[in-house]
């Protein structure tokens, strides 16, 4: 169990990088951009763009997710609320429709926002929080 040897100090660094950015940056990359851009697509919203945070903001993402990766080294057992999570990832994906409108909406366009906007959060945040963990963790013998 990778939690567990990091409080003894004894994990792979490097395993938990790759998880750690994968399991952040990767499904956040999917929430927050990418199935908000399927949406925009669909809606031909006039000025959608994929928006891909790590490239775009390397600056502020890529630090931001080593942070998170290294609380998670030197402090395994902290958890982030989840409603906390949630919201984040529903702003992100929101403002992301709100950067590709200069249209009124109609009732069909707020009916396909808000199904791309659920598959956006609960998609991503179910795997990041409940599958995604779970493909790393050893059962005991």
């Amino acid at each position: 169990h990778i939690g567990t040897k990091c409080i003894t100090g004894k994990c792979n660094l490097w395993i938990l990088l790759l998880i750690g950015y994968t399991g952040s940056v990767g499904i956040a990359t999917l929430s927050d951009s990418i199935i908000p851009f399927v949406g925009e697509s669909l809606l031909n919203l006039p000025n959608k763009g994929i928006h891909i945070g790590f490239i775009e903001k390397w600056w502020l993402v890529n630090p931001l997710a080593l942070a998170g990766i290294a609380v998670a080294y030197f402090k395994p057992s902290t958890k982030f609320p989840h409603y906390g999570h949630v919201l984040i990832s529903t702003w992100a994906s929101l403002f992301h429709f709100f950067m590709a409108m200069n249209q009124t909406l109609n009732l069909f366009s707020y009916i396909i926002i808000f199904f791309f906007l659920f598959l956006a959060v609960w998609i991503p945040c179910c795997v990041s929080d409940i599958v995604f963990p779970l493909l790393f963790v050893r059962q005991k013998q």
